[in-house]
């Protein structure tokens, strides 16, 4: 049985980082089941680039820029399943109304571009978000959401924001 691709939308405020990270992890392992994008409400303008080195590592190919969260808000966009949060700021600010008003959740994630410090320190801190990150993923890829209804979709994906985070 042949379904159509879920669009997904991961949102951070700078669209720097974590959310081009979490494009790129679902875009490459999720190929044939989703389609991946990101955005920021105060885009950077900029990719960080130890992000764009893991999501070439994995094998993404596609055009890594820090965009506006209004390029998907448009009549004409992509037409969004899912809208997540990666950052706590994105997650507290007013977003657009979204056409076909998609389900949402929160995956926080600390932000990798916010460490300072030495090479290592900082390449530690993307591969912790990068790992996490991967992880939600992959949870995501592990649902049924060909038999799933919206409401139960969406509390799947709340949960699995709770990944990998402390109790």
């Amino acid at each position: 049985m042949e379904t159509t691709p879920r669009n997904v939308l991961f949102l951070c405020t700078g669209n720097s980082a974590r959310s081009i990270m979490a494009e790129a992890l679902l875009d490459v392992l999720g190929k044939e089941r989703f389609h991946a994008f990101s955005a920021g409400s105060h885009p950077a303008g900029r990719v960080q680039p130890m992000a764009a080195e893991l999501a070439r590592q994995l094998g993404f190919t596609g055009e890594l820029r820090s965009k506006s969260w209004d390029e998907f808000a448009d009549p004409d966009a992509p037409r969004m399943d899912m809208i997540i949060t990666v950052c706590d700021n994105a997650a507290g600010e007013v977003c657009p109304v979204w056409p076909g008003h998609p389900a949402s959740a929160h995956w926080g994630v600390p932000d990798p571009a916010a460490v300072e410090g030495d090479e290592d320190r900082r390449r530690h801190a993307y591969l912790a978000a990068w790992t996490l990150l991967r992880r939600r993923v992959e949870l995501l890829l592990a649902l049924p959401i060909e038999r799933m209804e919206c409401e139960m979709f969406e509390d799947a994906v709340r949960r699995i924001g709770h990944e990998g985070v402390p109790a």
